[in-house]
Formats: structure tokens, sequence, C-alpha cells
């Protein structure tokens, strides 16, 4: 299916493109695209590949609850079920889950969510950039992907396409994968941003 295999070189290079980022470490984070509707599939990340090797045939068919379709050579990531939350949720086309630093230290540092208002990079979230604020959602982390699933089903804020996850890392979505590896980009300038913001701010104030 040329389709697939395009899909499946995209996730690819979406995947190297991340670790050369510095957000996907060793084989940490996976990324997932809807590649048909009807009955719903994603690609997503194999399980245990190292992410600067990810290649087409690491891709791997899930149905639409991030279960492997049979006689495939690789397992999917253990949070497909959570990329297949996300999709069925939002209708989002693709989902990225990287180990940002930025966003384990901003779930540590907001856990209640990291509010975010007046920056020009929100628009790379979709968001605007002025006269509203928006609430990056935090969740705690969970090793059973379904509860991690049904944590992140409650939390989930149509109008905000990242949720951080304690401890972990985040989610980000989008209407294509390259949508989606771009508003990861932005959400990682912006919580940099708050952490960098908030010790210039703790700083001036001990003076």
């Amino acid at each position: 299916m040329p389709m697939q295999h395009g899909r499946a070189a995209q996730l690819a290079a979406t995947t190297r493109q991340l670790y050369d980022l510095g957000w996907m470490r060793g084989t940490s984070g996976n990324v997932s695209v809807v590649s048909q509707q009807d009955p719903r599939q994603l690609l997503v990340s194999a399980s245990g590949i190292a992410k600067h090797a990810t290649q087409p045939e690491h891709a791997v068919v899930t149905d639409s609850a991030g279960r492997a379709l049979d006689g495939q050579a690789h397992a999917p990531s253990a949070e497909a079920p959570v990329h297949a939350a996300i999709v069925d949720a939002v209708g989002a086309a693709a989902v990225v889950h990287v180990h940002a630093m930025s966003s384990v230290l901003s779930a540590a540092r907001w856990p209640a969510g990291v509010r975010l208002s007046g920056l020009e990079q929100m628009k790379g979230l979709g968001c605007s950039a002025e006269g509203e604020e928006y609430v990056v959602p935090v969740v705690r982390n969970s090793q059973d992907m379904a509860d991690l699933s049904r944590r992140i089903r409650s939390a989930l804020d149509p109008t905000m396409p990242v949720i951080l996850v304690a401890d972990h890392g985040m989610y980000v979505w989008g209407s294509s994968l390259e949508d989606a590896a771009n508003r990861t980009e932005s959400a990682d300038w912006l919580l940099q941003y708050r952490l960098m913001h908030d010790l210039v701010v703790h700083e001036q104030d001990s003076r």
C-alpha cells in the first residue's frame, strides 16, 4: 500500500527528527499517525527500537484501541493505547509523545497545570497570542496504560493540544504528523519560557 508506506516513512523521519532534538533519548518516546478510517487503524512506533535508528519497517499497524494487528515483525509501543485514546477523544490525525526535560520540570513545578498567555509562540499551538489564558493540563503518571488513558481523557482541554504526564513527559497532537511535531516544538519553547521566566522573577524578588 503506497499510502501506508508513505506514512510509515514519515513516522520514521519524524521520530529521528525528535531524537535529534534530544526529546527521545534511547528508546523512549513514541509517535503515531492514523493510517485509515472505518475501521480506524494507526501506525505506531515499534517498542524497543533506538529512535535514531527508526526506519519505516518499525511502524506497527494497530486497531482503534492500539492493539497490534496479527502477522507483524514488531510490537507497538506499550503506550499505543494512550495514543489511540487521544485520537478517539479529540479526533487527532497524529500524536507525538516525548520525554522533553521541559515537560517533566514544568509538571513538577506546576502540578495543577501550566498557565500560558500573551506569547507569540502560542500561535504554534493554534492558540491566541493575546486576550486569553490557556492551561496545559497535568496528570499523574501510571504504568497501567488503561489507567493513564482514563486520566488523560478526563483532563483533556479541547483548546490546548498538549498534556503533561508528571515524572514522564508530554503528549501533543495535531491534524497531521507534521502538525503534531511542529506543535511539540512550540510546546517545548513555551514550557522552557515559563521555567526560565519563573527563575528570573524569583531571582529578582530575592535581591
